[in-house]
């Protein structure tokens, strides 16, 4: 059965709507500026960050081993000078990526951040080379230099 010409109609452009940005598509959450948690295998380990890119090799995140979210939070809040870890993860390491959400009473690592901050996670991981301060270490390996200093 054909359909008629009338059946496929072109959608009108509403004016109110040019410019301004499309909203978020609840079919593709995780798009660039999605703060996210990966859980990554071989070894095991979670990142908590913001996406950068998905692609079929992998996903690039701007943020901190999860292990390290609260020393992250205290240099945030404590004003000292940081800059998030940009990783590229192939798609074979990745288990799971899940969106960084409230779960119920329970506040999303976001919202505990932006608590215990004061600041945006997403400002505080976007890539501006002009805004931020040199760093004298790099938030991915936080976790690995204190666990070397207790060895």
């Amino acid at each position: 059965m054909g359909a008629s010409p009338g059946d496929n109609r072109p959608m009108e452009k509403h004016p109110a709507s040019e410019g301004s940005p499309a909203p978020a598509n609840p079919r593709q959450p995780f798009v660039t500026g999605s703060l996210v948690i990966a859980t990554l295998c071989n070894p095991r380990e979670k990142f908590w960050g913001m996406i950068l890119a998905l692609a079929p090799e992998g996903l690039s995140l701007s943020g901190a081993e999860l292990a390290s979210f609260e020393d992250l939070a205290v240099m945030v809040r404590d004003g000292e000078p940081f800059t998030p870890a940009v990783v590229f993860f192939p798609m074979h390491r990745i288990e799971r990526v899940e969106l960084d959400s409230p779960d119920g009473s329970l506040p999303s690592l976001s919202q505990r951040f932006f608590a215990k901050t004061g600041l945006e996670p997403a400002a505080a991981l976007a890539l501006s080379n002009g805004d931020r301060e040199p760093v004298d270490r790099d938030l991915h390996d936080c976790g690995r230099h204190a666990s070397k200093e207790r060895a």
